[in-house]
């Protein structure tokens, strides 16, 4: 059979109906190579023949990746998690030239906020790149919590003061404590709750300015505070937890059965646990006020506590981090994490990280329990930890130097390589040379060297109020950071 019959045949076995007019037609003399040859350029300008009845089969036509796949995110995935277990690139910043007490860290999605004993309160960008230093306070700030862009802060001045981070200006001084301003929580963009030495919770309207109710049924210091809904628990020195109702101000029930002060407290709206002074921790039901469970290991005090899903993990003055089932109230994973207080703790669906007075930041595995790297050379204490999932911040005391620490875990831009590979291996750019790196154990005497320039500092006020702004120290507050442990 000839070409021109072959091409003919083709032809005549194409149905007329089927004719679309963006498509140039084939002539009917044309020799099949020609076709094909011809079928090739349209696929290339991105043509799909398929469809098309009677046409011969060819290859889709290649189209741009879009530049968010499941394979580009899984690899984002996985070169951030090879980050995590052996690289990252680390920037130091030196925060005040004294030794100053972190007490209060937070790392959002625009900010690092940054609490000390001093009574100022630094703003960094997430990169670690200071912004504005808010003063206003007149002693240590011992609590904060941020909004978006708004900062609520408290601590031994009693007042509580709303900040606009944006432009670091002070926004309200909320009075009405008559004792240092111990923690703080927000419900929501408008509301905030603190817990007071003075026994009392205050609410307040953050709009307005106002206290719209006074939550009293403490009998000593109020430790700690958590928010769910419209339900506040606090937990106390008088060794019990309350359930607050926000809207009413009404205290829904009192939780007893600790031996001694509650230091910690976390709630996820189903559940309640508290860390004490007596060594152990409790979980409680929020809606009748029974104790579901005793969680005993600890040897001495339980100052940090997570909850997450099914999973409870606690840290304590005895050096130790556990994992807890939330099911079987058993522990899934001990942990022999410091040799000292756990000062900070945190943990996400992947990992623990535990921060000590020893000096160390250590990540943990949380499924299987094995420690998988320690973050940064030791130093003389860590204050605290917060971390997200690129990036972590570790606030330490070096040489008598407050130091922050801004972890960054994310892939370099465009990088092909696989991680552990050429410039794919992230490295650690540790700023802070080794042989400045203190390893000895806190100093005792650094307390009492606090407890003095804080006596200088309120020396014009009475001796009532300085008794009082001092004994926010006595009640172990610096004490606990450093791991000076104190007899139940």
């Amino acid at each position: 059979m000839s070409t021109d019959s072959i091409s003919s045949s083709f032809a005549s076995n194409t149905p007329t109906s089927a004719t679309v007019t963006q498509w140039p037609p084939f002539p009917r003399s044309v020799s099949p190579v020609r076709v094909v040859e011809s079928m090739s350029s349209i696929d290339e300008n991105s043509v799909e023949l398929g469809h098309l009845p009677g046409a011969l089969p060819t290859r889709k036509a290649k189209r741009p990746r879009p530049k968010s796949t499941h394979r580009s995110h899984f690899k984002h995935q996985y070169m951030v998690e090879s980050a995590w277990r052996k690289g990252g690139r680390m920037k130091a910043k030196h925060i005040t030239p004294d030794q100053g007490v972190v007490t209060s860290l937070h790392l959002t999605k625009k900010y690092i906020v940054v609490a000390l004993d001093n009574a100022k309160i630094h703003i960094f960008d997430t990169q670690g790149e200071h912004l504005r230093t808010l003063q206003g306070h007149m002693m240590g700030v011992w609590a904060m919590v941020p909004w978006d862009n708004v900062l609520v802060s408290g601590g031994c001045d009693r007042d509580v003061r709303v900040w606009d981070m944006a432009t670091g200006a002070s926004v309200h001084t909320l009075q009405g404590h008559t004792s240092t301003v111990r923690c703080l929580k927000m419900a929501n963009a408008r509301t905030a709750i603190s817990g007071s030495r003075d026994t009392t919770l205050r609410v307040w309207d953050l709009v307005s300015g106002t206290c719209t109710s006074v939550l009293i049924g403490h009998q000593a210091s109020v430790r700690c505070l958590e928010i769910h809904g419209d339900m506040v628990v606090s937990g106390s020195y008088d060794t019990t937890a309350k359930i607050w109702s926000i809207k009413t101000g009404q205290c829904l029930r009192t939780l007893q059965g600790h031996f001694s002060q509650i230091y910690a407290i976390a709630f996820d709206g189903r559940k309640i646990a508290t860390g004490s002074l007596d060594t152990s921790v409790r979980i409680w039901n929020p809606y009748d006020g029974t104790c579901l469970a005793i969680l005993q290991g600890h040897t001495s005090l339980v100052g940090q506590l997570q909850m997450r899903n099914s999973t409870l993990v606690t840290g304590g003055s005895d050096g130790s981090v556990r994992v807890w089932s939330l099911e079987t109230y058993e522990p899934i994973h001990r942990l022999a994490a410091h040799d000292n207080s756990v000062t900070s703790l945190q943990f996400d669906d992947l990992r623990v990280v535990s921060g000590g007075s020893d000096g160390r930041v250590k990540i943990w595995d949380l499924a299987t329990g094995n420690l998988i790297r320690e973050l940064t050379q030791p130093a003389e204490a860590v204050w605290r930890v917060a971390f997200e999932s690129e990036r972590c911040v570790v606030m330490a005391s070096r040489t008598g130097r407050t130091i922050m620490e801004v972890w960054d875990f994310t892939p370099p831009a465009d990088e092909d390589e696989r991680p552990g590979t050429g410039s794919a291996a992230a490295t650690t750019g540790l700023i802070i040379p080794h042989e400045q790196v203190l390893t000895g154990e806190t100093n005792v005497a650094e307390d009492q060297r606090m407890l003095e320039s804080e006596d200088d500092k309120v020396e014009g006020l009475d001796s009532k109020e300085n008794e009082e702004m001092m004994d926010a120290y006595a009640e172990n507050e610096v004490d606990d950071m450093k791991g000076i442990q104190h007899a139940p």
